[in-house]
């Protein structure tokens, strides 16, 4: 296109506009109601629990006006997956180079290590930079137990984590990156149930 004074302006930026507006969270909670409309897995967010210690009520019903938690939440969701237990976190950052470990809480950790000694599946679902990463639980612990850093560099989501498309429906196609990485654990799982 030519402007005034013979400029050339050319747009060469790609625009992915799928999903435009949804958080990771929304992004998970869609591809879940999908995963279930399908019969391809029963995953959910899993509340928070909260004590009420001061309620009212209204003409639409009972309303929480102070609240609190009654113990430290473990990981965001939960479910079956092929007959195994799969258990996962969602993060967002706006950092660009690393993965902030304050953003995983030292509960949230320990958590993660007994999933992994009783055999489930879990992992953490991680968007930065534009993509969402899933990296293997066995991949974080290995890394905090490794390393002296405070936060996770992207060079090693990278490495060790694998990109999750996102599409229309399922907003976010994550059951078959974990078909991928853990498919020692899910072919396991089939031939002892039968």
């Amino acid at each position: 296109m030519q402007y005034p004074n013979h400029i050339k302006k050319t747009n060469h930026k790609i625009i992915n506009y799928a999903n435009r507006g949804m958080d990771l969270e929304d992004c998970i909670n869609d591809s879940n109601d999908y995963y279930l409309e399908i019969n391809r897995a029963l995953i959910y967010k899993k509340p928070t629990p909260i004590g009420v210690s001061k309620a009212s009520y209204t003409s639409s019903g009972r309303r929480i006006d102070e609240g609190y938690f009654l113990a430290p939440s473990t990981l965001d969701y939960n479910g079956l997956y092929k007959g195994c237990y799969i258990e996962f976190e969602a993060k967002e950052t706006k950092q660009k180079t690393s993965f902030p470990l304050a953003n995983i809480h030292s509960h949230q950790i320990l958590h993660i290590r007994k999933v992994l000694e009783h055999g489930g599946i879990v992992f953490l679902l991680i968007k930065m930079n534009g993509f969402v990463y899933l990296l293997k639980g066995s991949d974080l612990i290995t890394f905090i137990d490794n390393e002296t850093r405070k936060s996770i560099p992207y060079e090693y989501l990278e490495e060790k984590g694998v990109k999750v498309k996102e599409q229309i429906r399922p907003a976010l196609n994550y059951l078959d990156v974990v078909d991928i990485l853990f498919k020692g654990e899910l072919e396991w799982k089939r031939k002892n149930l039968n």
